[in-house]
């Protein structure tokens, strides 16, 4: 009974050891996810899947104020880097893609007063 007992504690460490283990977002993060969509916001015409794809991938990995803050902020500072950036081709972004996001991708967005 005590080898059981002993083998459940060792099993409910290895598996608290394995858990994954929460990261938050970084800009390269955002800026991977977005690269196929500098085109788009530059230039307008259509949006290339792999764009969406990416859009959505940020949505579902921003779950956190802080990771949603991230977010924000670096895609204003990834903004500032295109030429030709075109704001209102980026602030439809989530409507085509078809997710919702709680602030209007904007250069001039503050990201500290949005309420996540």
């Amino acid at each position: 009974m005590a080898s059981i007992k002993v083998a459940c504690v060792v099993l409910m460490c290895m598996a608290v050891v394995a858990a994954p283990v929460a990261q938050a977002i970084t800009c390269g993060e955002v800026a991977q996810n977005l690269s196929p969509c500098i085109g788009y916001v530059a230039s307008g015409g259509a949006v290339p899947p792999a764009c969406c794809g990416g859009v959505k991938s940020l949505v579902s990995s921003a779950q956190s104020t802080s990771d949603k803050r991230t977010v924000c902020n670096c895609l204003k500072s990834a903004a500032s880097t295109i030429p030709s950036y075109n704001d209102a081709n980026a602030a439809s972004l989530p409507g085509i893609c078809g997710v919702n996001i709680p602030f209007k991708i904007s250069i001039s967005t503050n990201c500290a007063t949005i309420n996540f």
